[in-house]
Protein backbone atom coordinates (compact mmCIF):
# COMPACT_ATOMS: atom_id res chain seq x y z
CA UNK A 1 0.00 0.00 0.00
CA UNK A 2 2.86 2.36 0.83
CA UNK A 3 4.50 1.72 -2.54
CA UNK A 4 1.23 2.54 -4.33
CA UNK A 5 0.89 5.75 -2.34
CA UNK A 6 4.46 6.74 -3.22
CA UNK A 7 3.71 6.08 -6.90
CA UNK A 8 0.56 8.25 -6.81
CA UNK A 9 2.50 11.02 -5.07
CA UNK A 10 5.27 10.85 -7.68
CA UNK A 11 2.73 10.99 -10.53
CA UNK A 12 1.07 14.01 -8.89
CA UNK A 13 4.46 15.68 -8.61
CA UNK A 14 5.07 15.05 -12.32
CA UNK A 15 1.74 16.63 -13.30
CA UNK A 16 2.34 19.56 -10.92
CA UNK A 17 5.83 20.12 -12.33
CA UNK A 18 4.51 20.37 -15.89
CA UNK A 19 1.86 22.84 -14.68
CA UNK A 20 4.49 25.03 -13.00
CA UNK A 21 6.64 25.09 -16.12
CA UNK A 22 3.69 25.86 -18.40
CA UNK A 23 2.31 28.68 -16.25
CA UNK A 24 5.80 30.05 -15.55
CA UNK A 25 6.79 30.22 -19.22
CA UNK A 26 3.48 31.87 -20.10
CA UNK A 27 4.09 34.46 -17.39
CA UNK A 28 7.61 35.24 -18.59
CA UNK A 29 7.07 35.04 -22.34
CA UNK A 30 3.28 35.15 -22.71
CA UNK A 31 2.97 38.25 -24.88
CA UNK A 32 6.15 37.48 -26.83
CA UNK A 33 4.93 33.97 -27.61
CA UNK A 34 1.73 35.38 -29.05
CA UNK A 35 3.73 37.84 -31.16
CA UNK A 36 5.98 35.06 -32.47
CA UNK A 37 2.97 33.00 -33.45
CA UNK A 38 1.16 35.95 -35.04
CA UNK A 39 4.20 36.64 -37.29
CA UNK A 40 4.67 33.03 -38.36
CA UNK A 41 1.69 32.61 -40.68
CA UNK A 42 3.45 33.61 -43.92
CA UNK A 43 3.42 29.97 -45.05
CA UNK A 44 2.65 26.60 -43.54
CA UNK A 45 6.31 25.65 -43.02
CA UNK A 46 7.21 28.78 -41.05
CA UNK A 47 4.02 28.24 -39.06
CA UNK A 48 5.08 24.66 -38.31
CA UNK A 49 8.53 25.78 -37.12
CA UNK A 50 6.98 28.47 -34.89
CA UNK A 51 4.72 25.84 -33.36
CA UNK A 52 7.76 23.67 -32.58
CA UNK A 53 9.64 26.53 -30.92
CA UNK A 54 6.80 27.94 -28.85
CA UNK A 55 5.60 24.56 -27.58
CA UNK A 56 9.14 23.52 -26.68
CA UNK A 57 9.09 26.42 -24.23
CA UNK A 58 5.52 26.08 -22.97
CA UNK A 59 5.64 22.25 -22.87
CA UNK A 60 1.95 22.14 -23.67
CA UNK A 61 0.49 21.78 -27.15
CA UNK A 62 -2.90 22.52 -25.60
CA UNK A 63 -1.74 25.96 -24.44
CA UNK A 64 -0.41 26.70 -27.93
CA UNK A 65 -3.71 25.52 -29.42
CA UNK A 66 -5.70 27.91 -27.23
CA UNK A 67 -3.52 30.88 -28.23
CA UNK A 68 -3.72 30.12 -31.96
CA UNK A 69 -7.44 29.29 -31.78
CA UNK A 70 -8.06 32.80 -30.46
CA UNK A 71 -6.31 34.19 -33.57
CA UNK A 72 -8.63 32.10 -35.74
CA UNK A 73 -11.66 33.30 -33.80
CA UNK A 74 -10.66 36.93 -34.36
CA UNK A 75 -10.15 36.34 -38.08
CA UNK A 76 -6.43 37.18 -37.83
CA UNK A 77 -5.34 33.88 -39.37
CA UNK A 78 -6.88 31.12 -41.46
CA UNK A 79 -7.68 27.73 -39.99
CA UNK A 80 -5.28 26.09 -42.46
CA UNK A 81 -2.25 28.10 -41.27
CA UNK A 82 -3.25 27.50 -37.64
CA UNK A 83 -3.38 23.73 -38.26
CA UNK A 84 0.21 23.91 -39.52
CA UNK A 85 1.20 25.57 -36.24
CA UNK A 86 -0.46 22.75 -34.31
CA UNK A 87 1.41 20.06 -36.25
CA UNK A 88 4.62 21.82 -35.20
CA UNK A 89 3.35 22.23 -31.64
CA UNK A 90 2.91 18.47 -31.28
CA UNK A 91 6.45 17.91 -32.57
CA UNK A 92 7.76 20.47 -30.05
CA UNK A 93 5.99 18.73 -27.17
CA UNK A 94 7.42 15.37 -28.27
CA UNK A 95 10.93 16.87 -28.46
CA UNK A 96 10.67 17.94 -24.83
CA UNK A 97 9.64 14.41 -23.88
CA UNK A 98 12.87 13.15 -25.50
CA UNK A 99 14.98 15.72 -23.66
CA UNK A 100 13.37 15.04 -20.27
CA UNK A 101 13.78 11.27 -20.72
CA UNK A 102 17.59 11.55 -20.75
CA UNK A 103 19.62 10.72 -17.65
CA UNK A 104 19.43 14.09 -15.95
CA UNK A 105 19.46 12.93 -12.33
CA UNK A 106 22.29 15.33 -11.47
CA UNK A 107 20.40 18.23 -13.06
CA UNK A 108 17.28 17.95 -10.89
CA UNK A 109 18.77 19.09 -7.53
CA UNK A 110 20.73 21.82 -9.33
CA UNK A 111 17.62 23.19 -11.06
CA UNK A 112 15.57 23.10 -7.86
CA UNK A 113 18.31 24.78 -5.81
CA UNK A 114 19.01 27.54 -8.33
CA UNK A 115 15.30 28.00 -9.02
CA UNK A 116 14.38 28.38 -5.35
CA UNK A 117 17.20 30.88 -4.74
CA UNK A 118 16.11 32.97 -7.74
CA UNK A 119 12.42 32.75 -6.88
CA UNK A 120 12.76 33.58 -3.17
CA UNK A 121 15.30 36.37 -3.58
CA UNK A 122 13.68 38.10 -6.58
CA UNK A 123 10.13 36.81 -6.59
CA UNK A 124 8.43 39.72 -8.39
CA UNK A 125 11.06 40.12 -11.12
CA UNK A 126 11.77 38.34 -14.39
CA UNK A 127 14.57 36.39 -12.73
CA UNK A 128 12.17 35.17 -10.07
CA UNK A 129 9.72 33.96 -12.71
CA UNK A 130 12.51 32.13 -14.53
CA UNK A 131 13.41 30.56 -11.19
CA UNK A 132 9.84 29.25 -10.97
CA UNK A 133 10.28 27.57 -14.37
CA UNK A 134 13.57 25.99 -13.22
CA UNK A 135 11.82 24.62 -10.12
CA UNK A 136 9.17 23.03 -12.34
CA UNK A 137 11.78 21.40 -14.60
CA UNK A 138 13.62 20.08 -11.56
CA UNK A 139 10.40 18.64 -10.13
CA UNK A 140 9.62 16.88 -13.44
CA UNK A 141 13.01 15.14 -13.47
CA UNK A 142 12.76 14.33 -9.75
CA UNK A 143 9.26 12.91 -10.21
CA UNK A 144 10.45 10.58 -12.98
CA UNK A 145 13.12 9.14 -10.69
CA UNK A 146 10.62 8.79 -7.83
CA UNK A 147 8.30 6.87 -10.16
CA UNK A 148 11.14 4.45 -10.99
CA UNK A 149 11.96 3.96 -7.30
CA UNK A 150 8.32 3.41 -6.29
CA UNK A 151 7.53 0.98 -9.11
CA UNK A 152 10.57 -1.26 -8.59
CA UNK A 153 9.13 -3.01 -5.47
CA UNK A 154 5.77 -3.36 -7.21
CA UNK A 155 7.29 -5.14 -10.23
CA UNK A 156 8.83 -7.70 -7.89
CA UNK A 157 5.42 -8.60 -6.45
CA UNK A 158 4.06 -11.95 -7.81
CA UNK A 159 0.52 -10.62 -7.72
CA UNK A 160 1.40 -7.61 -9.89
CA UNK A 161 3.28 -9.79 -12.38
CA UNK A 162 0.30 -12.15 -12.64
CA UNK A 163 -1.97 -9.15 -13.26
CA UNK A 164 0.29 -7.85 -16.05
CA UNK A 165 0.31 -11.24 -17.76
CA UNK A 166 -3.49 -11.33 -17.65
CA UNK A 167 -3.93 -7.91 -19.30
CA UNK A 168 -5.54 -8.12 -22.77
CA UNK A 169 -3.27 -7.34 -25.72
CA UNK A 170 -5.69 -4.83 -27.28
CA UNK A 171 -4.25 -1.64 -28.79
CA UNK A 172 -7.62 0.09 -29.10
CA UNK A 173 -8.25 -0.35 -25.37
CA UNK A 174 -4.80 1.06 -24.63
CA UNK A 175 -5.58 4.11 -26.80
CA UNK A 176 -8.82 4.76 -24.91
CA UNK A 177 -7.06 4.45 -21.54
CA UNK A 178 -4.23 6.75 -22.65
CA UNK A 179 -6.68 9.36 -23.90
CA UNK A 180 -8.67 9.31 -20.65
CA UNK A 181 -5.52 9.62 -18.53
CA UNK A 182 -4.34 12.58 -20.62
CA UNK A 183 -7.63 14.43 -20.18
CA UNK A 184 -7.55 13.75 -16.42
CA UNK A 185 -3.91 14.91 -16.08
CA UNK A 186 -4.35 17.86 -18.50
CA UNK A 187 -0.96 16.99 -19.97
CA UNK A 188 0.01 14.50 -22.68
CA UNK A 189 3.69 15.15 -21.86
CA UNK A 190 3.20 13.93 -18.29
CA UNK A 191 1.36 10.78 -19.43
CA UNK A 192 3.98 9.92 -22.07
CA UNK A 193 6.82 10.31 -19.55
CA UNK A 194 4.86 8.30 -16.99
CA UNK A 195 4.18 5.53 -19.51
CA UNK A 196 7.83 5.37 -20.54
CA UNK A 197 8.94 5.16 -16.91
CA UNK A 198 6.44 2.43 -16.03
CA UNK A 199 7.47 0.45 -19.12
CA UNK A 200 11.17 0.74 -18.27
CA UNK A 201 10.40 -0.52 -14.76
CA UNK A 202 8.74 -3.62 -16.17
CA UNK A 203 5.38 -2.67 -14.72
CA UNK A 204 3.95 -2.16 -18.20
CA UNK A 205 4.60 -4.25 -21.35
CA UNK A 206 6.21 -2.24 -24.12
CA UNK A 207 3.54 -2.96 -26.73
CA UNK A 208 0.86 -1.67 -24.33
CA UNK A 209 2.98 1.39 -23.59
CA UNK A 210 3.03 2.22 -27.31
CA UNK A 211 -0.77 1.99 -27.37
CA UNK A 212 -0.97 4.31 -24.38
CA UNK A 213 1.28 6.80 -26.19
CA UNK A 214 -1.09 6.82 -29.16
CA UNK A 215 -3.94 7.39 -26.70
CA UNK A 216 -2.05 10.26 -25.07
CA UNK A 217 -1.76 11.96 -28.46
CA UNK A 218 -5.46 11.48 -29.18
CA UNK A 219 -6.24 12.69 -25.65
CA UNK A 220 -4.28 15.91 -26.13
CA UNK A 221 -6.45 16.70 -29.18
CA UNK A 222 -9.57 15.84 -27.23
CA UNK A 223 -8.41 18.03 -24.35
CA UNK A 224 -8.20 21.09 -26.61
CA UNK A 225 -11.71 20.38 -27.93
CA UNK A 226 -13.07 20.18 -24.39
CA UNK A 227 -11.28 23.42 -23.40
CA UNK A 228 -12.89 25.29 -26.33
CA UNK A 229 -16.28 23.61 -26.05
CA UNK A 230 -18.08 26.84 -25.10
CA UNK A 231 -16.27 29.04 -27.63
CA UNK A 232 -17.52 30.25 -31.02
CA UNK A 233 -17.59 28.00 -34.07
CA UNK A 234 -14.56 29.80 -35.55
CA UNK A 235 -12.48 29.11 -32.43
CA UNK A 236 -13.51 25.43 -32.27
CA UNK A 237 -12.38 24.72 -35.84
CA UNK A 238 -8.68 24.51 -34.96
CA UNK A 239 -9.03 21.96 -32.10
CA UNK A 240 -11.44 19.94 -34.26
CA UNK A 241 -9.04 19.86 -37.20
CA UNK A 242 -6.09 18.98 -34.98
CA UNK A 243 -8.15 16.19 -33.38
CA UNK A 244 -8.97 14.80 -36.85
CA UNK A 245 -5.24 14.71 -37.65
CA UNK A 246 -4.50 12.80 -34.45
CA UNK A 247 -7.32 10.29 -34.91
CA UNK A 248 -6.32 9.68 -38.53
CA UNK A 249 -2.67 9.28 -37.52
CA UNK A 250 -3.57 6.83 -34.74
CA UNK A 251 -5.74 4.83 -37.14
CA UNK A 252 -2.82 4.57 -39.58
CA UNK A 253 -0.37 3.68 -36.76
CA UNK A 254 -2.45 0.93 -35.09
CA UNK A 255 -1.72 -1.84 -37.66
CA UNK A 256 1.93 -0.76 -37.79
CA UNK A 257 2.56 -0.92 -34.02
CA UNK A 258 3.91 -4.55 -34.01
CA UNK A 259 6.43 -3.82 -36.79
CA UNK A 260 7.46 -0.53 -35.17
CA UNK A 261 7.90 -2.35 -31.85
CA UNK A 262 10.32 -4.80 -33.48
CA UNK A 263 12.31 -2.00 -35.15
CA UNK A 264 12.60 -0.10 -31.86
CA UNK A 265 13.87 -3.21 -30.05
CA UNK A 266 16.52 -3.71 -32.74
CA UNK A 267 17.84 -0.16 -32.85
CA UNK A 268 17.11 1.39 -29.41
CA UNK A 269 18.70 -0.02 -26.29
CA UNK A 270 16.37 0.94 -23.43
CA UNK A 271 12.62 0.52 -23.15
CA UNK A 272 12.26 4.08 -21.85
CA UNK A 273 13.89 5.48 -24.98
CA UNK A 274 11.82 3.17 -27.20
CA UNK A 275 8.57 4.61 -25.85
CA UNK A 276 9.68 8.23 -25.99
CA UNK A 277 11.14 7.93 -29.49
CA UNK A 278 7.94 6.26 -30.68
CA UNK A 279 6.05 9.31 -29.41
CA UNK A 280 8.45 11.67 -31.18
CA UNK A 281 8.43 9.63 -34.41
CA UNK A 282 4.63 9.50 -34.43
CA UNK A 283 4.30 13.29 -34.23
CA UNK A 284 7.11 13.85 -36.72
CA UNK A 285 5.43 11.48 -39.19
CA UNK A 286 2.10 13.19 -38.51
CA UNK A 287 3.58 16.58 -39.42
CA UNK A 288 5.26 15.27 -42.56
CA UNK A 289 2.17 13.38 -43.70
CA UNK A 290 -0.50 16.00 -43.05
CA UNK A 291 1.31 19.33 -43.67
CA UNK A 292 0.00 19.22 -47.24
CA UNK A 293 -3.58 18.57 -46.12
CA UNK A 294 -4.09 21.52 -43.77
CA UNK A 295 -6.15 23.42 -46.34
CA UNK A 296 -8.43 20.44 -47.02
CA UNK A 297 -9.05 19.76 -43.33
CA UNK A 298 -9.59 23.50 -42.73
CA UNK A 299 -12.38 23.53 -45.35
CA UNK A 300 -13.86 20.40 -43.78
CA UNK A 301 -13.98 21.99 -40.33
CA UNK A 302 -15.57 25.11 -41.82
CA UNK A 303 -18.37 22.93 -43.21
CA UNK A 304 -18.74 21.05 -39.94
CA UNK A 305 -18.64 24.24 -37.83
CA UNK A 306 -20.12 27.04 -39.98
CA UNK A 307 -20.10 30.60 -38.69
CA UNK A 308 -23.58 31.85 -37.68
CA UNK A 309 -25.17 33.99 -40.37
CA UNK A 310 -25.33 37.70 -39.62
CA UNK A 311 -28.81 38.99 -38.92
CA UNK A 312 -30.13 35.49 -38.24
CA UNK A 313 -31.11 36.33 -34.70
CA UNK A 314 -27.96 34.90 -33.20
CA UNK A 315 -26.34 36.48 -30.19
CA UNK A 316 -23.34 38.73 -30.61
CA UNK A 317 -19.90 37.09 -30.24
CA UNK A 318 -18.81 36.75 -26.64
CA UNK A 319 -15.21 37.75 -25.98
CA UNK A 320 -15.02 36.22 -22.50
CA UNK A 321 -13.75 32.88 -23.76
CA UNK A 322 -13.56 30.35 -20.87
CA UNK A 323 -10.93 28.33 -22.73
CA UNK A 324 -8.60 31.35 -22.74
CA UNK A 325 -8.36 31.28 -18.93
CA UNK A 326 -5.66 28.61 -19.27
CA UNK A 327 -3.54 31.26 -21.04
CA UNK A 328 -3.67 34.36 -18.79
CA UNK A 329 -2.17 36.78 -21.32
CA UNK A 330 -4.85 35.73 -23.80
CA UNK A 331 -7.60 35.99 -21.18
CA UNK A 332 -6.54 39.57 -20.41
CA UNK A 333 -7.03 40.43 -24.09
CA UNK A 334 -10.46 38.80 -24.08
CA UNK A 335 -11.49 40.85 -21.03
CA UNK A 336 -10.24 44.06 -22.65
CA UNK A 337 -12.28 43.37 -25.80
CA UNK A 338 -15.40 42.79 -23.73
CA UNK A 339 -14.73 46.00 -21.80
CA UNK A 340 -14.63 47.88 -25.11
CA UNK A 341 -17.96 46.33 -26.02
CA UNK A 342 -19.34 47.58 -22.70
CA UNK A 343 -18.06 51.06 -23.63
CA UNK A 344 -19.81 50.77 -27.02
CA UNK A 345 -23.10 50.15 -25.24
CA UNK A 346 -22.47 53.15 -22.98
CA UNK A 347 -21.69 55.29 -26.04
CA UNK A 348 -25.00 54.25 -27.61
CA UNK A 349 -26.80 55.30 -24.43
CA UNK A 350 -24.93 58.61 -24.32
CA UNK A 351 -25.64 59.42 -27.96
CA UNK A 352 -29.32 58.72 -27.38
CA UNK A 353 -29.71 61.42 -24.71
CA UNK A 354 -29.87 64.25 -27.25
CA UNK A 355 -32.61 62.75 -29.48
CA UNK A 356 -34.69 62.05 -26.38
CA UNK A 357 -34.40 65.68 -25.24
CA UNK A 358 -35.04 67.15 -28.70
CA UNK A 359 -37.90 64.89 -29.78
CA UNK A 360 -39.47 64.04 -26.40
CA UNK A 361 -39.09 60.38 -27.43
CA UNK A 362 -40.40 58.28 -24.54
CA UNK A 363 -39.94 55.01 -26.42
CA UNK A 364 -36.28 55.71 -27.09
CA UNK A 365 -35.76 56.80 -23.48
CA UNK A 366 -37.22 53.49 -22.26
CA UNK A 367 -35.02 51.54 -24.68
CA UNK A 368 -31.89 53.38 -23.57
CA UNK A 369 -32.67 52.91 -19.88
CA UNK A 370 -33.02 49.16 -20.45
CA UNK A 371 -29.54 49.17 -21.95
CA UNK A 372 -28.17 50.02 -18.51
CA UNK A 373 -29.07 46.46 -17.51
CA UNK A 374 -26.79 45.25 -20.31
CA UNK A 375 -23.99 47.49 -19.04
CA UNK A 376 -24.44 46.11 -15.52
CA UNK A 377 -24.45 42.50 -16.79
CA UNK A 378 -21.29 43.10 -18.79
CA UNK A 379 -19.62 44.66 -15.75
CA UNK A 380 -20.48 41.64 -13.59
CA UNK A 381 -19.38 39.18 -16.29
CA UNK A 382 -16.05 40.94 -16.89
CA UNK A 383 -15.35 41.25 -13.17
CA UNK A 384 -16.07 37.54 -12.58
CA UNK A 385 -13.96 36.56 -15.59
CA UNK A 386 -11.02 38.60 -14.34
CA UNK A 387 -11.20 36.95 -10.91
CA UNK A 388 -10.77 33.58 -12.64
CA UNK A 389 -7.47 34.61 -14.22
CA UNK A 390 -4.48 33.35 -12.27
CA UNK A 391 -2.68 36.48 -11.03
CA UNK A 392 0.46 34.42 -10.38
CA UNK A 393 0.77 33.68 -14.12
CA UNK A 394 0.57 37.36 -15.11
CA UNK A 395 3.60 39.49 -15.84
CA UNK A 396 3.95 42.89 -14.19
CA UNK A 397 2.62 44.63 -17.31
CA UNK A 398 -0.33 42.23 -17.54
CA UNK A 399 -1.11 42.77 -13.85
CA UNK A 400 -1.32 46.53 -14.50
CA UNK A 401 -3.56 45.81 -17.49
CA UNK A 402 -5.76 43.66 -15.23
CA UNK A 403 -6.18 46.64 -12.89
CA UNK A 404 -6.82 49.02 -15.79
CA UNK A 405 -9.63 46.81 -17.10
CA UNK A 406 -11.29 46.66 -13.69
CA UNK A 407 -11.08 50.45 -13.32
CA UNK A 408 -12.39 50.98 -16.87
CA UNK A 409 -15.41 48.72 -16.41
CA UNK A 410 -16.28 50.35 -13.08
CA UNK A 411 -16.26 53.78 -14.72
CA UNK A 412 -18.43 52.54 -17.61
CA UNK A 413 -20.91 50.97 -15.19
CA UNK A 414 -21.17 54.22 -13.21
CA UNK A 415 -21.63 56.25 -16.41
CA UNK A 416 -24.46 53.93 -17.39
CA UNK A 417 -26.15 54.52 -14.03
CA UNK A 418 -25.85 58.31 -14.42
CA UNK A 419 -27.30 58.20 -17.95
CA UNK A 420 -30.23 56.13 -16.70
CA UNK A 421 -30.98 58.74 -14.03
CA UNK A 422 -30.62 61.58 -16.57
CA UNK A 423 -33.13 59.93 -18.89
CA UNK A 424 -35.54 59.40 -16.03
CA UNK A 425 -35.26 63.08 -15.03
CA UNK A 426 -35.85 64.19 -18.62
CA UNK A 427 -38.97 62.04 -18.75
CA UNK A 428 -40.35 63.29 -15.43
CA UNK A 429 -39.37 66.99 -15.59
CA UNK A 430 -39.56 67.77 -19.30
CA UNK A 431 -41.39 65.26 -21.52
CA UNK A 432 -44.34 64.44 -19.28
CA UNK A 433 -44.75 68.11 -18.30
CA UNK A 434 -44.44 69.22 -21.94
CA UNK A 435 -41.65 71.69 -21.25
CA UNK A 436 -38.75 72.75 -23.43
CA UNK A 437 -35.34 74.35 -23.04
CA UNK A 438 -34.60 77.82 -24.34
CA UNK A 439 -32.59 78.03 -27.55
CA UNK A 440 -29.52 79.21 -25.65
CA UNK A 441 -29.93 76.50 -23.00
CA UNK A 442 -30.36 73.80 -25.65
CA UNK A 443 -27.26 75.06 -27.45
CA UNK A 444 -25.24 74.71 -24.26
CA UNK A 445 -26.46 71.16 -23.71
CA UNK A 446 -25.65 70.22 -27.32
CA UNK A 447 -22.14 71.64 -26.96
CA UNK A 448 -21.46 69.75 -23.72
CA UNK A 449 -22.90 66.60 -25.24
CA UNK A 450 -20.64 66.83 -28.31
CA UNK A 451 -17.54 67.30 -26.15
CA UNK A 452 -18.65 64.37 -23.99
CA UNK A 453 -18.94 62.03 -27.00
CA UNK A 454 -15.50 63.14 -28.22
CA UNK A 455 -13.99 62.58 -24.77
CA UNK A 456 -15.54 59.12 -24.52
CA UNK A 457 -14.03 58.14 -27.85
CA UNK A 458 -10.68 59.52 -26.69
CA UNK A 459 -11.01 57.62 -23.42
CA UNK A 460 -11.65 54.36 -25.29
CA UNK A 461 -8.55 55.04 -27.39
CA UNK A 462 -6.48 55.65 -24.25
CA UNK A 463 -7.74 52.40 -22.75
CA UNK A 464 -6.98 50.48 -25.93
CA UNK A 465 -3.53 51.89 -26.77
CA UNK A 466 -2.29 53.40 -23.50
CA UNK A 467 -0.63 56.41 -25.16
CA UNK A 468 0.58 58.89 -22.54
CA UNK A 469 0.01 61.90 -24.80
CA UNK A 470 -3.65 60.98 -25.33
CA UNK A 471 -4.03 60.36 -21.59
CA UNK A 472 -2.67 63.84 -20.84
CA UNK A 473 -5.03 65.32 -23.41
CA UNK A 474 -7.95 63.54 -21.80
CA UNK A 475 -7.00 64.87 -18.38
CA UNK A 476 -6.82 68.39 -19.81
CA UNK A 477 -10.37 67.94 -21.09
CA UNK A 478 -11.52 67.46 -17.51
CA UNK A 479 -10.47 70.99 -16.58
CA UNK A 480 -11.99 72.44 -19.77
CA UNK A 481 -15.29 70.67 -19.18
CA UNK A 482 -15.40 71.90 -15.59
CA UNK A 483 -14.89 75.47 -16.79
CA UNK A 484 -17.69 75.08 -19.35
CA UNK A 485 -20.03 73.73 -16.68
CA UNK A 486 -19.38 76.81 -14.49
CA UNK A 487 -19.78 79.12 -17.49
CA UNK A 488 -23.08 77.59 -18.63
CA UNK A 489 -24.48 77.49 -15.09
CA UNK A 490 -23.74 81.24 -14.86
CA UNK A 491 -25.38 81.86 -18.25
CA UNK A 492 -28.48 80.01 -17.11
CA UNK A 493 -28.72 82.12 -13.95
CA UNK A 494 -28.41 85.25 -16.10
CA UNK A 495 -31.38 84.05 -18.18
CA UNK A 496 -33.35 83.55 -14.98
CA UNK A 497 -32.65 87.20 -14.05
CA UNK A 498 -34.02 88.18 -17.48
CA UNK A 499 -37.20 86.23 -16.68
CA UNK A 500 -36.86 83.89 -19.65
CA UNK A 501 -39.95 81.66 -19.28
CA UNK A 502 -38.45 78.48 -20.69
CA UNK A 503 -35.37 78.81 -18.49
CA UNK A 504 -37.53 79.26 -15.40
CA UNK A 505 -39.61 76.16 -16.18
CA UNK A 506 -36.57 73.92 -16.81
CA UNK A 507 -34.15 75.51 -14.35
CA UNK A 508 -33.81 72.54 -12.02
CA UNK A 509 -33.49 70.06 -14.88
CA UNK A 510 -30.99 72.24 -16.77
CA UNK A 511 -28.64 72.65 -13.79
CA UNK A 512 -28.91 68.97 -12.85
CA UNK A 513 -28.28 67.96 -16.46
CA UNK A 514 -25.07 69.93 -16.95
CA UNK A 515 -23.89 68.74 -13.53
CA UNK A 516 -24.55 65.11 -14.49
CA UNK A 517 -22.75 65.57 -17.80
CA UNK A 518 -19.75 66.87 -15.88
CA UNK A 519 -19.87 63.80 -13.63
CA UNK A 520 -19.93 61.57 -16.68
CA UNK A 521 -16.92 63.41 -18.05
CA UNK A 522 -15.07 62.93 -14.75
CA UNK A 523 -15.55 59.17 -14.99
CA UNK A 524 -14.32 59.23 -18.59
CA UNK A 525 -11.22 61.22 -17.64
CA UNK A 526 -10.49 58.76 -14.82
CA UNK A 527 -9.40 56.33 -17.53
CA UNK A 528 -6.24 58.44 -17.95
CA UNK A 529 -5.07 58.18 -14.32
CA UNK A 530 -3.65 54.59 -14.38
CA UNK A 531 -1.86 55.27 -17.68
CA UNK A 532 -0.23 58.45 -16.43
CA UNK A 533 0.57 56.97 -13.04
CA UNK A 534 2.37 53.96 -14.55
CA UNK A 535 4.31 56.35 -16.82
CA UNK A 536 5.30 58.54 -13.85
CA UNK A 537 3.54 61.54 -15.39
CA UNK A 538 0.81 61.97 -12.77
CA UNK A 539 2.07 61.88 -9.21
CA UNK A 540 3.87 65.25 -9.03
CA UNK A 541 1.04 67.15 -10.69
CA UNK A 542 -1.59 65.63 -8.43
CA UNK A 543 0.45 66.32 -5.31
CA UNK A 544 0.99 69.92 -6.39
CA UNK A 545 -2.72 70.40 -7.07
CA UNK A 546 -3.68 68.92 -3.71
CA UNK A 547 -1.26 71.29 -1.92
CA UNK A 548 -2.61 74.31 -3.79
CA UNK A 549 -6.15 73.39 -2.81
CA UNK A 550 -5.05 73.14 0.83
CA UNK A 551 -3.49 76.65 0.83
CA UNK A 552 -5.45 79.69 2.10
CA UNK A 553 -6.86 81.89 -0.69
CA UNK A 554 -4.42 84.75 0.03
CA UNK A 555 -1.31 82.55 -0.04
CA UNK A 556 1.12 83.86 -2.71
Amino acid sequence: MLHLLNLLAAISLLVWGTHIVRSGVLKVFGENLRQVLSRSFRNRFSALIAGVGVTSLVQSATATCLIVASFVGKGLVTTGAALAVMLGADVGSAMMAVVLSLDLSWVSPLLIFVGVVMFVSRQDTGAGRIGRVLIGLGLIILALHLIVDSTRPMTESPAVRALLVALPNEVMLDIVVGAVLTVMAYSSLAIVLLTATLASSGLLPTHEALGLVLGANVGSGLLAMIATGQASAQVRRLPAGNFLFKVAGAAIAVPLVPQVHVLLQEHVDTVHQQVVLFHFGFNLALAALFIGFTGIVARLTERLLPAPALGAGTERPRHLDPSALATPSLAITCAAREALHQADVVETMLRGILPVIRNNDLALAEQLRRMDDTVDELYSAIKFYLTQISREALSERESRRWTDIVSFTINMEQIGDIIERVLQDVEDKKIRKNRSFSDAGMGEIVHLHERLIANLRLGMSVFLDGHVRDAQKLLEEKARFRDLEHEYAGSHIARLRDNTAQSIETSSLHLDLISDLKRINSHICSIAYPILESAGALSKTRIRESRLRAMPPDTP
